[in-house]
């Protein structure tokens, strides 16, 4: 199998590594929740070695995964586990952070509270969930090139979207989180940060 490529996660992955690099400087583990390509894992456990990046998907993503963790031969990198949003998972070891990048946008909102609700279910006590992509504020896209995307998204599945932040973070203080960081990155998108107090 070719080794799947993404412009988009080549063109981020030091935006995101520098706060990665801070906001999990004494962490142990991570679970990354959609892993797609497997670029992101492959490229954040190279630098932080420190920790043990897990990744996951849906079965089908998971060949695609391994060729980047076969070819990267890092110890801290483990092979894709299954983890389907859809279906309530919690699994059999919490981790110390998770991390989501271009996710949940391309999730109908049902699918949505259902991967928050599961989070919390998988972090230790004082966990981070970290969250990479677009979003909106007060119901507002940010720029005109994400009102576009979004036109994009709901084009090929009505149910897709740019989720807006404040129903976002509503879910996850819900389930026993507290934001912590917004940061601005490039080709607005942000990194978002919250604490979960289990």
């Amino acid at each position: 199998m070719t080794k799947p490529y993404s412009a988009a996660c080549a063109n981020n992955s030091d935006a995101i590594l520098n706060h990665l690099s801070t906001l999990l400087i004494k962490t142990q583990s991570v679970l990354e929740i959609g892993s797609g390509t497997g670029q992101h894992a492959a490229y954040f456990a190279s630098h932080l070695k420190h920790l043990v990046w897990q990744t996951s998907d849906i079965i089908d993503h998971h060949q695609g995964i391994n060729c980047w963790v076969n070819e990267s031969n890092l110890s801290n990198l483990l092979a894709p586990i299954a983890f389907d949003v859809t279906e309530k998972i919690a699994l059999e070891v919490k981790y110390d952070a998770i991390f989501m990048a271009n996710t949940l946008h391309i999730m109908s909102w049902p699918v949505v509270k259902k991967c928050i609700d599961e989070t919390s279910k998988n972090l230790n006590a004082n966990g981070l969930l970290i969250v990479y992509g677009p979003f909106n504020y007060k119901g507002e896209f940010t720029s005109e090139s994400n009102q576009q995307f979004d036109q994009y998204l709901k084009a090929s599945n009505a149910e897709r979207g740019i989720r807006d932040f404040e129903k976002i973070n509503q879910l996850l203080i819900n389930c026993g989180f507290t934001f912590k960081e917004d940061n601005e990155m490039p080709a607005n998108n942000r990194l978002l940060v919250w604490q979960f107090n289990g």
